[in-house]
Order: structure tokens, then sequence, then C-alpha cells
């Protein structure tokens, strides 16, 4: 396929460009003035509208969550036990939710969804693509995260049974981390000698990789001292580590420029419901991408629908963070965030030919996408 003559906003360069765009097996294989269509190739005339590349979002629960079903339906969270890293996203995940078509249709084609916050430790998140039936299908290997959670949910949830306080949230992450170690000591020192392994545990092979430093913390950090203390436990062993809402990020703009990982800011679209979002205002996204960090945008669906998510850059733009950085923070930087941008986030040559189509800025309510495509395949 030969999309035509668009104006491509492609999360690389600031000022956008009329281009055409060809697609072969999926993926983008040219972004040129000069493209003429080939024989027998079909043609997306886009002149007049805007290509952008598919939406992503870091932060998500939909398709655990189902729409228009209550509290049963709800399948984002375990509620029996405060440490359940073995828990996987892919299991719960319903690929015929129709939240998921809604969020298509508004362009965004990519979510980073798994466990909520109610446990320490929730389990894994996963990258799936909003567009198939079978979640195996559409899940992007490799990018996979390990939820923990600070602050009051976990405090919430466990009250009068084994959470009653923030140290104690800490100690159990810490006790686990230990545990994790210690395992994988135990592994290594038997090497092939199978009667010297440990006895096997399901929670302890889940953190393996986190303890190996190859899958960050994704780690629910509202307010200033829960976010230094999630900070404080990935330095102590070493680990990689993802901020996720960020809520008082922009009191302590200049100690997280300092420690430099990666923030997803949200969900902002929605009341201050507890103690600890009490300073939430749609300025952080800005002023942290101003400080030189790699902010994401988040919408934590269905706390505010998976289709909102253009509008939130929007509403972080009218509160003044700059266009580009608004753009980066739904396409490129949530791709570099859940460990996809070899694949996803920007329009470039060898990546998936996720792409949306609209007559205005994508970030406008009035905008609504002309075409949404998924893998090089027309998707609304």
């Amino acid at each position: 396929m030969l999309i035509r003559n668009g104006t491509v906003y492609d999360a690389v360069h600031r000022t956008p460009y009329v281009a055409s765009i060809r697609i072969e097996e999926g993926k983008i294989a040219q972004i040129s003035a000069e493209l003429s269509p080939k024989e027998g190739e079909e043609v997306f005339t886009a002149d007049g509208l805007r290509v952008y590349p598919g939406l992503i979002d870091a932060h998500s629960h939909l398709g655990l969550d189902d729409y228009g079903i209550g509290q049963p339906g709800k399948d984002f969270n375990e509620y029996t036990d405060p440490v359940t890293p073995q828990l996987r996203a892919i299991d719960s995940f319903y690929a015929e939710d129709p939240a998921l078509h809604i969020a298509l249709a508004a362009g965004v084609t990519t979510i980073f969804c798994g466990p909520g916050s109610s446990n320490v430790i929730g389990g894994t998140f996963m990258a799936v693509k909003l567009f198939g039936r079978c979640a195996d299908d559409m899940v992007i290997p490799g990018a996979e995260a390990m939820k923990c959670a600070f602050g009051e949910n976990p405090k919430r949830v466990y009250a009068g049974k084994s959470i009653s306080a923030r140290m104690t949230v800490a100690a159990k992450l810490r006790e686990t981390l230990f545990k994790a170690l210690e395992y994988e000591k135990k592994i290594e020192a038997a090497g092939d000698d199978v009667s010297k392994l440990p006895a096997f545990d399901i929670k302890l092979e889940a953190m393996r990789p986190v303890v190996r430093g190859e899958m960050p913390l994704k780690a629910h950090a509202h307010r200033t001292d829960d976010i230094f203390t999630a900070i404080r436990i990935a330095r102590e062993f070493g680990l990689k580590l993802t901020l996720e809402h960020c809520t008082e990020g922009h009191r302590i703009t200049e100690e997280l420029a300092r420690a430099g990982y990666p923030v997803a800011v949200g969900p902002s679209m929605s009341a201050a419901s507890k103690v600890e979002l009490m300073y939430k205002t749609f300025e952080t996204p800005g002023i942290l991408a101003r400080a030189g960090l790699s902010v994401s945008i988040v919408t934590d669906a269905p706390i505010v629908p998976e289709q909102y998510l253009p509008l939130c850059a929007g509403l972080a733009v009218k509160a003044g963070m700059d266009p580009f950085d608004a753009l980066c923070a739904i396409t490129i930087n949530p791709a570099r965030h859940i460990g996809a941008a070899d694949r996803i986030g920007s329009l470039e040559v060898g990546k998936d030919a996720d792409l949306v189509l609209t007559d205005g800025d994508i970030m406008l309510s009035s905008t609504a996408p002309r075409a949404v495509f998924v893998n090089g395949v027309r998707a609304v």
C-alpha cells in the first residue's frame, strides 16, 4: 500500500512535512515526497490529511476491566495476597472487550496493560496491539514490566490484614527482592546439577528477570515520598525502574532529573479522589519534559477512558506543554518506556506500519481519525 501525500507528524522531526509512505509486509518500507505508485499497489490518497504514528498508552488496564461490567468483571487485581509477581496480564486479557475497538477508533493502537495497584507486587504488564481476537497474536514479545505499588492502595486493600503503613509496603517489596536474589544465586550455583537446584517457587521464578536487571519495576507512586522510596529501592538492588503516575513529580523536578528514570504521568483528567492526589495537575508533564525527562502521558484506563488519551495530551498543551513534547508523550516516549521503540512509536523505515490519519490536530476534541492502520492493515 502507498499512503500518498499526507502531512507527516513522525514524532522524530519537530516540523511536519508532506510525504508518501510505502507499506510492505506490515512495515514502513519508504517515506519520501518522491514516491509513485507501483503497478498493482493499493493507494490511499491522504491529500489534506495528517499522518501520525499509532498512539501508545504506557499504563492501562484495558482488556482486564471488562467494558460495561461491574465489580465481578474486574480481572486486574488479586485481593487475596499482597505479593503476586507470578500473575501475568495475558491470562486476564479479553480481546473481544468493546472498549478496545473504541480506543482503536480514537487512534490508540498499542497499550501497556497489566495488574492494578492493590498489591505491593501485582504481576507482569504486557504490550498489546488493539487489533485482533487473541492476545497471543496481539502481544509485542519482550515488552514487559513487573508492577509494584507504593502508597495508599496496598495500605487500603490490606488494612487490618498485613499492611497498615508505608514502611510495611517497602519491607514486603525488599523481602521479595532479597529472596529472589538468594533464589537466583542458588540456581547459578547449581549449574547443571539438577539435584542442587532450590525448590521451585513460582513467585521467585517470576522475579528472576527483575533482579537480573532484564525487566523493570513499574512503580505506582503518586506522592513525593513514595517516588523517593521507589528510587531508593531500585538503587539498593540495582534494578531498572519506571515511575508511574508521578502525580507530585513537578514538586521534585530537580531530583527526578538527576535520577533520570522514565516517568508516566496521569491519569490527570479525574478527580483528586484520595489524599495522595491533592496536587494533581495537567502542568506536570510539561514541567517534567522541560526538565529533560522522558515523559509519557497515560490514562490508567478505565480511570480515564482509553479513547481520551490524545485529549489528555491536548490538555497538557493547554497547561503549558510544548505541542511536540506532548505528541512524543503519546507516541515515541511510551514506546521507549515499555521497551518497544524498535517497533512502534514513530514513523520511520523498518518500524511497524501503525498509523493514524486525521483531518486536524489529533490532540483536539473536535478531531476524529479518518483511518487507522495496524501492522499495515486498515483497522478503522
